[in-house]
C-alpha cells in the first residue's frame, strides 16, 4: 500500500510518500509543494491543489494522511492553514482516496515518543526510520512522519 502524507500550509505543503507492502515502510518520494507568497490566496490554494492532484497521479496512494488543524494564537493563521488542508483533502476525495486525520501531537508521540516534540526531532527520527543518507526538509519530514502515523496505527490494529 502507497501512503500519501501531507503537512498542509499556504507558503509551504510538504509531502511524503512511503510503501507500507513489506515488513517496514519504504521511502519513496518527498518534497514541498512551494507558493508563491506574493500571490492571492486563491492562487495559492490552486497550486496546492493541483500539486496534490499530481503527486495522486504520479504515485497512485491509496490513503492520504494529514495533519489536523490546530489552534494558532492568530485565527487568520489557522483559517489559511484549514483552507490548504482543505484543498488537499478535496484533490484526495476527487481520486477516491480514504483521507485519516491525525492531530500533530499524535503524529510526534508516534514518530519521536513525545506529543511536543521539536521540528529537528521530527526529522532526526524519520530520517532514521525510514534510513535515508539525510535528514528531509522539516516540512517534508512533517508529511513522513503522518504517512508513518497511518502506517504504525493501522498495523497495530491488523488493518495493513
Amino acid at each position: 500500500m502507497i501512503i500519501l502524507g501531507i503537512d498542509p500550509g499556504s507558503r509551504i505543503t510538504g509531502y511524503g510518500v512511503i510503501d507500507v507492502s513489506g515488513r517496514k515502510p519504504q521511502y519513496v518520494d518527498s518534497g514541498c509543494i512551494r507558493m508563491k507568497t506574493d500571490d492571492p490566496m486563491a492562487n495559492r490554494l490552486l497550486t496546492i491543489f493541483q500539486g496534490v492532484d499530481q503527486l495522486i497521479a504520479l504515485y497512485r496512494p491509496q490513503v492520504l494522511s494529514i495533519e489536523e488543524v490546530f489552534l494558532h494564537k492568530n485565527p487568520q493563521s489557522a483559517l489559511k492553514l484549514g483552507q490548504a488542508r482543505g484543498v488537499a483533502m478535496c484533490a484526495a476525495a476527487m481520486a477516491n482516496l480514504t483521507v485519516h486525520e491525525y492531530a500533530a501531537t499524535r503524529i510526534k508521540q508516534t514518530i519521536v515518543g513525545q506529543g511536543h516534540a521539536q521540528k529537528e526531532q521530527v526529522q532526526h527520527m524519520v530520517q532514521s526510520l525510514l534510513k535515508l543518507n539525510k535528514k528531509p526538509q522539516a516540512d517534508a519530514a512533517d508529511a513522513l512522519a503522518a504517512a508513518l502515523t497511518h502506517a504504525f496505527h493501522f498495523r497495530l490494529e491488523g488493518l495493513l
